[in-house]
């Protein structure tokens, strides 16, 4: 397949490219797009061809429920029609935005994308060319992230093309991911609501809107989100995360990257700013792509808090891009 690539990034006839880009997805094509969180690989939701054609392209469980995407709040209506309380006030307060509610879906919901589950997965990007795609598309679109499945999320566009070129029809570039990892998703068929993937809106946010408490789920047989069940987010390299005080982490990873080095290896370091939890959720995909790129067999990482929400956030993907591979010190 012949991927076609369109740079939005020039700002001459953008408009016209999403168009163009959108009457790809109206003839049941595959469109790579950016959204605020990662790139997503885009299929007109009600097409199931196409949304077949998704997990071909991923590579991608097909029991591994996708999140649709739409363009204004309204569209929800499209996919569910059992909207709560709770639902409107997330919705006024975090669309758009990187938030994931899960609803009975509508039987006209194809089961292909949402692996079977009587449920859909909704968000409303916070991206102006996501939304533009979707709004000239006419329909809702089934997004996963852009990646191969198992690879690092893409944030940037370059990702995608390393991953995707000659497997989707088009891919669009546009700026870097501002979030930088995938969105919360919280299940609302259950009471209370269920946080089944942490994000940059966390639990206290959600707690302060619905001024309840929230429960947490999460891995199982039957994924109600995506991003639960399979190995997420891995490089290629071996990957250690070190857990344990501050310096007591940083002379440890000086440790083991010394003695791997004396073994010939290559070792990658993963450090984030101490309470720097936002740009870590910026930067994490990236840089383990970089460190892929410059051939590290061995990638240490050092911990995040946990304590902070966008930080337990970081940690669910580190800890899954490592296989949980965890040196406590």
């Amino acid at each position: 397949m012949k991927t076609k690539i369109i740079d939005l990034t020039i700002e001459k006839n953008a408009y016209e490219k999403i168009i163009e880009a959108a009457d790809v997805l109206k003839r049941g094509g595959l469109v790579a797009f950016p959204t605020e969180t990662v790139y997503g690989i885009g299929a007109d939701a009600f097409n199931e061809d196409a949304v077949k054609r998704v997990y071909e392209a991923k590579g991608r469980p097909s029991d591994n429920p996708m999140i649709v995407h739409i363009a204004r709040a309204s569209d929800a209506g499209l996919l569910a029609d059992r909207f709560s309380k709770e639902f409107v006030k997330l919705a006024d307060a975090f669309w758009p935005g990187p938030l994931t509610m899960v609803l009975p879906k509508k039987a006209e919901v194809p089961d292909c994308v949402t692996g079977g589950l009587d449920t859909v997965g909704i968000r409303l990007p916070d991206s102006r060319i996501a939304q533009l795609l979707i709004r000239f598309a006419g329909t809702p679109v089934a997004a996963p992230s852009a990646n191969l499945s198992g690879r690092p999320s893409p944030t940037k566009a370059e990702h995608v093309i390393e991953d995707l070129d000659g497997k989707v029809d088009v891919i669009l570039i546009g700026p870097e991911c501002r979030v930088g990892i995938e969105s919360t998703v919280i299940d609302m068929t259950t009471s209370p609501p269920c946080i089944l993937r942490p994000g940059v809106v966390t639990a206290e946010e959600i707690e302060a809107v619905l001024e309840t408490p929230i429960e947490h789920g999460g891995d199982s047989e039957t994924p109600r989100s995506p991003g639960t069940k399979y190995k997420h987010y891995a490089p290629e390299a071996q990957m250690l995360v070190v857990e344990g005080a501050r310096e007591k982490v940083k002379n440890e990873i000086v440790r083991i990257k010394t003695l791997n080095e004396n073994l010939g290896l290559k070792v990658g370091v993963l450090l984030f700013e101490e309470r720097d939890y936002l740009a870590a959720a910026h930067d994490f995909y990236a840089a383990l792509r970089e460190l892929d790129e410059d051939g590290a067999d061995l990638i240490l990482a050092g911990a995040l808090s946990e304590t902070d929400g966008v930080g337990f956030a970081v940690m669910n993907r580190m800890l899954k891009a490592a296989g949980y591979n965890i040196a406590r010190i």
